[in-house]
């Protein structure tokens, strides 16, 4: 499946769009019935909200942001109200360098009625290359089994510029562990005190929000490498068994996204997007490192 842009010569006019060419059976049947599908940009942290949609042929969306009957003629992307293409969001998300593209490869998968887009590679109308994009699973988990190499780039590339913090993020983190460990857990320790990694996390690139009594338990900030901040709904759990995810979004505007950061991690079959940090998995690498 690829998305080729239109109008390289008229941009002036409305913008550049983004044609839907080569769609899978199941995507295409999908997107006729419903007429037209929310898009979730997936970025290198995962996927996030977009004011973007996926609209077949004979549908448009109104003022209102509304899906109606409007024959355009092609299956495609449409800007409606986000403040620039789809093509350019891809660009400024993935760092690719300046440029208007001419074609984005990319993967669509359905979740809970949201077209989840990742692309995968991307031609520029100036050039003849094709540029790559990587696809990294489960980008924000760190746990005894998966690292994922988006965390492994981001602490090597901490610890080339300030070694010292990086050590101190290890005593801190591995302090909180051992308080929570069941053979020298603190009598009575409640389990958001595992927000006393908080400080060590956020010299790491994670800066946790508030904890909130509804809902997440925290919105957090995920700023790795030379990628823009990313958003995500953090739960705090001593166990991720304890994780209940019943309540599939938080909010019927929310997708279905979060991050589990716990100290110990013994949750099976997590749900697909759904990333786990493992504070002691985090304590022992960097021992190794």
């Amino acid at each position: 499946m690829h998305l080729q842009q239109t109008k390289k010569k008229s941009i002036a006019t409305g913008g550049p769009q983004y044609y839907f060419h080569n769609l899978t059976d199941s995507v295409r049947v999908y997107l006729r019935a419903r007429g037209g599908v929310r898009v979730a940009l997936v970025t290198p942290y995962g996927a996030t909200k977009s004011d973007y949609h996926a609209l077949s042929k004979d549908h448009k969306v109104d003022k209102d942001r509304r899906v109606v009957k409007g024959f355009v003629g092609h299956d495609r992307i449409q800007q409606g109200h986000a403040k620039e293409s789809i093509g350019e969001s891809i660009r400024k998300w993935y760092k690719l360098p300046q440029g208007k593209f001419d074609r984005i490869d990319v993967d669509i998968e359905i979740v809970e009625d949201v077209f989840y887009l990742t692309p995968l590679k991307g031609k520029f109308a100036s050039s003849k290359k094709e540029t790559v994009i990587p696809r990294i699973e489960r980008p924000l988990t760190f746990s005894e089994t998966y690292i994922s190499p988006l965390w492994k780039d981001q602490i090597l590339n901490l610890k080339n510029k300030n070694e010292d913090i990086v050590c101190w993020s290890l005593e801190e983190i591995c302090r909180v562990v051992r308080d929570h460990k069941a053979t020298s857990k603190v009598a009575h320790i409640q389990e958001t005190d595992i927000l006393r990694a908080s400080g060590p996390l956020r010299h790491l690139g994670v800066t946790l929000g508030a904890y909130v009594g509804k809902g997440y338990d925290c919105l957090t900030e995920f700023k790795f490498l030379s990628y823009p901040s990313y958003q995500a709904p953090v739960e705090i759990k001593r166990h991720s068994k304890g994780f209940s995810y019943q309540q599939k979004k938080y909010g019927k505007d929310e997708l279905s996204r979060a991050v589990i950061l716990c100290a110990f991690h013994d949750l099976k079959n997590t749900p697909k997007n759904i990333d786990v940090i493992e504070l002691r998995s985090v304590c022992e690498y960097l021992k190794r490192l």
